[in-house]
């Protein structure tokens, strides 16, 4: 009985194995021969469906990027017969030797059989070809999308799209070879939420190489999946304006709404167009813009790296105050500057002396702010200057200075506020004073800030102490809300009653006669900025200014850098009181004066006279 048992699982067995055998053979002739045969008649082509990269808008739903079709010739290896090279070439405008070459390259390295031949065909060398189609058998198009822009703006934000190389293809296998991605701006950025997902048909192709369809309905193709729109902040209107006022100089122009750190406005100078990054001459465009000795390429806001000068006043006088080396009714009196040493002097310019901190800030009284800066470093509560300098290192970066801030743009550059290491290994440590680093009391020496830094420093005053990291995308399409970190506010350990005399100076410095930014002041609302000369061993000094408004309901804040510009009445005060009177009421008025400035600004040009 038994051994009937065992001849029973064993049949029962070969039963199953040969069930199985049939269906996997079933399998490979029903599914992967149907993918991969080829008959006398037809032969299958795979060919992959690139998505519509997302769209980008600005924060009023104006677009700014949108996509146009354009057109890869390919090649089918199995497919290719004898054509007339001459006729293709004079279809392409290409020369025969390229053309030879971009074939022989796919011919010879199977890997490359989805590369194009020639990428980013018009739409009119596209209708030629595809009516002379039948001369050319196993050639075929890819359709794809490249980015169009709507106005010539924001190039350094909204960055561009280039082809990946084998290090983006390694790091992310979604990529193959001959795929697009961002390079820069958001669109590197946010990449992964605009690329969205690609897809894939199979055609029919008959033995001359004419399509015949899609492989059985379609059932076997995939949907490409659009990516997704972004809603940035920027007030398209605003950039614009903003790259009109800048179009004359070099620097940046950086605009903040303190309440949330949204980016209004981005601004890189010298710019260029950003559709030069787009097509078939992109490389050719790109070469130009780079050799090109403006630097138009180069992104001023967060990777420029300049002295403050007096625009860091109002941060060392809020340090001052809430170390209470010095109250409201601390006045210091300044004879045409700093005495530092018997012999070394920080100059000043003339006014009225003595003064109490809101009308240091006000007059920007370099004594003052030297003093100041001597009291916090030789403070008793600590018990060395290393120690007391620390302290003061730290309350700074609570601002945001010193490191990067974390915009959601690539690339970005921290600022410097050295540490004690840095002065110890110069001095040696012990050996260094208030004296010896005293330019830092008025924004010179080794502090260097960006100009995202220096906007991030007036939204932090706007706002009585605290910030959101900046960014500048408002709304991800299909997502409920932007990265928990633009959402968090940074407190500051400064106390907010610290605030109110270094705001009231500030609003002096603009609508105060004997302010240092008196004629940038403006009848219907309250600015308040602090101008800024910063030195600077290789030319002209650079013209500063940063401020917010309206005073008491900050809807902007903003840094105006403008390279070469002497000091910070001339051109970066203007500058910024034009935009922040552009954002607030959406046009500039018609009194003479503001009229004047515009024209003044509009007209300057210091990019070929530096």
């Amino acid at each position: 009985m038994e051994q009937y048992t065992n001849r029973k699982f064993i049949i029962l067995g070969i039963i199953l194995l040969i069930s199985l055998i049939i269906s996997v053979r079933l399998f490979i002739i029903q599914v992967v021969m149907d993918y991969t045969g080829e008959s006398e008649s037809n032969i299958l082509r795979k060919e992959v469906v690139y998505p519509h990269r997302g769209l980008i808008f600005d924060r009023n739903g104006e677009l700014l990027v949108g996509n146009k079709f354009s057109y890869d010739l390919k090649i089918a290896p199995y497919e290719l017969e004898v054509f007339d090279t001459t006729l293709l070439c004079e279809l392409l405008n290409v020369d025969r030797e390229t053309l030879i070459r971009r074939i022989q390259n796919v011919l010879k390295h199977p890997d490359e059989r989805y590369n194009p031949i020639i990428k980013q065909l018009s739409d009119s060398t596209y209708g030629k070809l595809q009516e002379r189609m039948y001369d050319f058998h196993g050639f075929y198009f890819s359709r794809r999308t490249l980015r169009e822009y709507k106005r010539e703006i924001a190039s350094h934000l909204l960055g561009y799209v280039g082809e990946v190389d084998a290090g983006v293809i390694r790091r992310d296998r979604y990529y193959e070879s001959g795929d697009y991605y961002g390079v820069s701006g958001v669109e590197y950025s946010y990449e992964k939420h605009l690329r969205g997902k690609k897809g894939c048909r199979y055609l029919q192709i008959d033995a001359k190489g004419r399509e015949q369809g899609s492989y059985k309905e379609g059932r076997r193709d995939t949907a490409a999946q659009k990516g997704r729109d972004l809603y940035l902040t920027i007030d398209a209107d605003l950039q614009a304006y903003g790259e009109k006022l800048m179009d004359g100089y070099r620097g940046s122009i950086v605009a903040i709404e303190p309440s949330t750190g949204e980016v209004l406005a981005y601004i890189s100078a010298p710019s260029y167009d950003p559709s030069l990054l787009v097509g078939r001459q992109r490389e050719t465009n790109y070469f130009n813009l780079a050799k090109d000795t403006l630097k138009p390429l180069y992104n001023y806001a967060i990777q420029a790296q300049y002295p403050p000068g007096s625009t860091f006043k109002p941060v060392n006088g809020l340090v001052a105050l809430q170390e209470k080396v010095l109250t409201t009714r601390t006045t210091i009196y300044c004879d045409l500057g700093y005495y530092y040493t018997r012999y070394k002097k920080v100059r000043c310019h003339d006014h009225i002396s003595p003064l109490n901190i809101t009308h240091s800030v006000q007059h920007s009284c370099n004594a003052f702010f030297c003093h100041t800066y001597k009291l916090l470093l030789e403070d008793k509560k600590y018990s060395s200057t290393a120690k007391a300098y620390t302290n003061w290192r730290r309350l700074l970066m609570e601002f945001g200075l010193g490191d990067k801030l974390g915009i959601d743009l690539p690339y970005e550059k921290g600022g410097l506020i050295p540490d004690t290491t840095y002065y110890d290994n110069i001095y040696g440590s012990g050996h260094w004073r208030a004296a010896t680093v005293i330019s830092l009391a008025i924004g010179q020496g080794e502090i260097l800030l960006t100009p995202l830094q220096m906007a991030n420093m007036a939204a932090t005053i706007a706002n009585r102490g605290y910030y959101y990291t900046p960014h500048v995308v408002k709304r991800i399409a299909g997502v409920n809300q932007i990265d928990k970190p633009f959402t968090v506010p940074h407190q500051t350990d400064i106390d907010s009653a610290n605030f109110i005399p270094i705001i009231d100076g500030m609003e002096l410095a603009v609508n105060e006669f004997h302010g240092t930014a008196y004629w940038v002041r403006h009848p219907d609302f309250i600015i308040c900025g602090k101008t800024g000369t910063a030195q600077n061993p290789h030319g002209k000094e650079h013209s500063v200014f940063m401020a917010f408004a309206p005073k008491d309901d900050p809807r902007i804040a903003i840094s105006v850098y403008v390279e070469h510009g002497e000091y910070g009445a001339r051109y970066a005060a203007p500058i910024a009181s034009l935009m922040i009177e552009k954002y607030l009421t959406d046009s500039i008025s018609d009194n003479w004066t503001r009229k004047n400035m515009e024209e003044r600004m509009l007209n300057g040009n210091l990019l070929y006279s530096e």
